[in-house]
């Protein structure tokens, strides 16, 4: 199975990481020169990657360029807390918009956040047998 890394494009690098290991706990592990910076504490390895607005999200011949406002993609991340209510306030306390306050479902609780560099990710709090109740077979 081959190892995942998630790659993080950020306008502030030093922002970030103190973002994300004061809103997540997770720690600065080593630096990669002066643009990349690896954390650790989750199940992959977060590299926060500077990347000035305004420059080329893709190659050559494509209109996509860099910003950092508030913005969509259908890759999100979502971080499974023990305390929805707590990594909510920790998280919002560092600077994370709170977009949607916890809502139950059947397999736990879920709140909705975008980080201060326009991206969305989810903090979960599963609870009884989290995703299993509701992939298990009727």
């Amino acid at each position: 199975m081959p190892g995942v890394r998630v790659c993080i494009d950020v306008d502030d690098l030093e922002g970030a990481v103190a973002f994300y290991t004061r809103a997540l706990g997770l720690a600065a592990s080593r630096r990669l020169g002066d643009e990349w910076v690896e954390l650790v504490g989750a199940p992959a390895p977060i590299d926060l990657l500077a990347k000035p607005p305004g420059t080329a999200a893709l190659p050559a011949g494509t209109r996509a360029l860099r910003d950092y406002e508030r913005h969509w993609t259908p890759v999100h991340l979502d971080f499974v807390v023990d305390d929805l209510d707590a990594a909510v306030r920790r998280a919002t306390d560092a600077g994370a918009k709170l977009e949607r306050a916890a809502e139950g479902k059947s397999w736990g609780r879920i709140a909705l956040l975008s980080d201060p560099f326009g991206h969305g990710f989810c903090l979960l709090e599963l609870r009884g047998e989290g995703y299993d109740a509701v992939l298990r077979p009727a």
